[in-house]
């Protein structure tokens, strides 16, 4: 009887941590990534320049690896422009997975992959700037293998968001036709000495500010609703990819941290990231969405 009860017991614990398993992601892989993206060996990551394109191959490797998809059947999408800093040909990132209830309505989750790049033998690694972000993306690509999403979801590494938002520009241009009802946005998340999480764009709309001062936050990480232009801060509504986005009338939710010391400067490194924070921040923002997709817009 008391081996029956053994077996029992084991057995639930093991659904248990099945369970678990599925509504969670690699943390060691997120910081692993974060480590990797913003190394010297991708020289800061500058559109147009040989370190954005290996940074670029990488992150199309891990979402193979993962196994997500590209949009469209490509993870690539060129794009060009010019500035008054020259001709620039530049590659967004985007990874596709179907929704299950409301195939045609779309998340786009997003972050940028470019970074300032060199100067002379000076490297602007930009860690948490966005490599943060942009680890974080492959963080959910891990939590949409275990849990395929009700609303289908873009997830968009943007380039040239350093040269004025480039990529994020190009991409609600050419998705018009799409059925985008949100975009979450991740810039500068891995960052905090005050273990404060900033979230912008509830002020916009009322389904999103519904779902965010409803959200049980399954982490102590404090989730700030501000800088949204109403608290005397720093108005952050178009300071990031997710500007293109409420521009085109598109609701948006903006998650990031106050500048640091080290913003846009060679001292913006994985060594001075806060990796308990980080992972939770994480954590939060996914089972936001969660919350979100459950809810629907």
């Amino acid at each position: 009887m008391k081996n029956i009860v053994k077996s029992i017991i084991c057995v639930l614990l093991l659904s248990q941590i099945g369970y678990a398993q599925k509504n969670t992601f690699n943390e060691d892989k997120l910081l692993e990534r974060l480590e990797v993206l913003s190394s010297d060996k991708f020289e800061g990551r500058r559109t147009g320049e040989k370190g954005n394109d290996q940074a670029r191959a990488y992150i199309i490797n891990e979402f193979k690896n993962i196994g997500i998809t590209g949009f469209n059947g490509s993870y690539e999408h060129s794009f060009d422009f010019e500035i008054r800093a020259g001709k620039f040909n530049a590659k967004n990132i985007l990874a596709f997975i179907k929704g299950t209830e409301f195939p045609k309505k779309h998340i786009v989750i997003s972050a940028h992959h470019d970074h300032l790049g060199k100067s002379g033998d000076k490297i602007y690694n930009g860690a948490d700037d966005d490599a943060s972000g942009v680890s974080a993306l492959l963080a959910f690509a891990e939590y949409f293998m275990q849990n395929q999403p009700k609303h289908s979801v873009i997830l968009a590494a943007f380039d040239a968001e350093e040269l004025g938002l480039r990529g994020s520009k190009y991409f609600v241009d050419k998705m018009k036709d799409y059925d985008i009802v949100v975009n979450i946005n991740m810039d500068m998340i891995s960052r905090s000495a005050k273990n404060e999480l900033y979230v912008v764009g509830t002020r916009y709309n009322k389904i999103l500010e519904e779902v965010v001062t409803s959200f049980k936050n399954p982490t102590d990480t404090k989730l700030l609703i501000g800088h949204d232009g109403t608290d005397g801060k720093q108005n952050w509504t178009y300071t990031s990819d997710h500007g293109p986005f409420h521009r085109s009338k598109i609701p948006f939710l903006y998650f990031g941290n106050e500048d640091h010391a080290a913003y846009h400067k060679t001292t913006d490194e994985f060594t001075d990231v806060t990796p308990n924070f980080y992972k939770k921040a994480v954590k939060s923002i996914i089972s936001l969405f969660k919350d979100l997709d459950l809810k629907g817009l």
